[in-house]
């Protein structure tokens, strides 16, 4: 039977961070591992009185087939939330996705042939690896310094033939490094000048909660590319909504055959659900409570680890989003370390499988939104104890 898989299924391996969240079952297992959102602050009662209008009002044809573009006035909707935030997106050229992972698998499919050169940050996105692995490109990464990317590393990638280039300028998902505003430009100005596509993905953009908001990296681009969101962080990440905006008509056409060919459409009933909440609740203030929280929890995490963490461990501090990456003492594996914590009956995501050339042994990735104080402090105890035995 194997002989009958395609040969591209050899290159790519199950999501390593959904195998660690098997092992973090155990209800006494306190897990950093997961980008889960909290539980906590997920609109219930609000989606349910949506749900309960959509059916009585539209009940048939939320559950119809629909369009593959997606819901008008989600979209409209959309491209208002953008307009608050000085960003002018035409509603029609707003793609509905499920889920913003796949907008990375239909823009795979429209963009990469085997062997195209994918530039991505160093460390990348798990979930963007896996989505175009399939593909067989070659990738090409550049580091990542505190306020965004190498810029003498991506000209060189650029230079060197690169199609796209794609990236998490704010909070970036696992490092939590934002750009800098000049860091912004400059990219800008690079994918211009050397004609790469730009494929932004902002999922964790209106989780700021230190310093001011920044325009998209999108924005600043003369050439048209592609800026991709989702409601998973900010909404229900378990109604798969995304989208993806793609002002250049044609390359909105490629990318609606081919969510066509994959899905025909997203849930017509997840997409009714949440126009209908969005039009009678106050998402901006549902936002600020989720940023005032996960502000708390972050703030939390970062004075515990200063508590708990031996010498010789540092830390990004990110300004928003849901993770801070840590790095060890140099020859420090945190793989062998994940064992350890699991003893101690803590998780967290080796940072390894976020690089492509398989360095990054002596990092790992902290999720801070899906924990209380209280259990962040106990977890990062935990944590501690298992880094410093291991040290030792």
């Amino acid at each position: 039977m194997h002989d009958t898989f395609a040969r591209r299924m050899s290159t790519v391996h199950r999501s390593f961070i959904r195998e660690i969240l098997k092992v973090t079952a155990d209800p006494e297992i306190i897990s950093f591992a997961g980008g889960l959102p909290n539980p906590e602050l997920f609109p219930v009662a609000s989606m349910d009185q949506a749900s309960h209008r959509v059916f009585a009002d539209i009940g048939a044809s939320a559950l119809q087939y629909s369009t593959t573009e997606g819901d008008a006035g989600l979209r409209a909707i959309i491209a208002e939330r953008y307009a608050k935030r000085g960003l002018t997106v035409d509603p029609d050229s707003i793609l509905i996705t499920s889920g913003s992972q796949q907008i990375l698998d239909i823009s795979a499919k429209v963009f990469l042939d085997k062997g195209d050169k994918v530039v991505i940050e160093r460390p990348g996105y798990l979930g963007a690896i896996q989505a175009f692995s399939l593909f067989e490109p070659e990738f090409v990464t550049v580091s990542l310094d505190h306020d965004g990317p190498d810029l003498d590393e991506l000209e060189a990638a650029f230079k060197d033939g690169a199609k796209c280039f794609y990236a998490v300028p704010n909070f970036q998902n696992p490092s939590g490094v934002s750009y800098s505003l000049e860091k912004r430009r400059a990219v800008a100005e690079l994918t211009d000048r050397y004609n790469v596509l730009f494929v932004e993905d902002d999922p964790y953009g209106e989780l700021r909660f230190l310093g001011e908001h920044l325009p998209t990296v999108f924005s600043f681009c003369k050439q048209p590319g592609l800026l991709c969101g989702s409601f998973s962080k900010i909404a229900a990440p378990g109604f798969r909504i995304g989208w993806v905006v793609a002002p250049e008509k044609v390359v909105y056409d490629k990318l609606v055959i081919a969510k066509q060919a994959a899905d025909l459409h997203t849930s017509t009933v997840s997409q009714s659900i949440m126009r209908r909440y969005l039009e009678e609740n106050d998402i901006e203030k549902h936002v600020a409570l989720i940023r005032e929280r996960y502000g708390r929890q972050r703030a939390c995490m970062v004075e515990m680890i200063g508590k708990y963490f031996p010498d010789g461990v540092t830390i990004t501090r990110p300004e928003g989003g849901m993770f801070l990456w840590v790095t060890l003492p140099e020859g420090v594996s945190s793989m062998d370390l994940f064992d350890a914590a699991i003893k101690e009956k803590v998780a967290f995501v080796p940072g390894r499988p976020f690089y492509v050339d398989g360095s990054g042994e002596n990092t790992l990735r902290l999720n801070f939104s899906n924990s209380d104080e209280v259990r962040i402090e106990e977890g990062i105890s935990r944590l501690g104890r298992a880094i410093g035995a291991f040290l030792k």
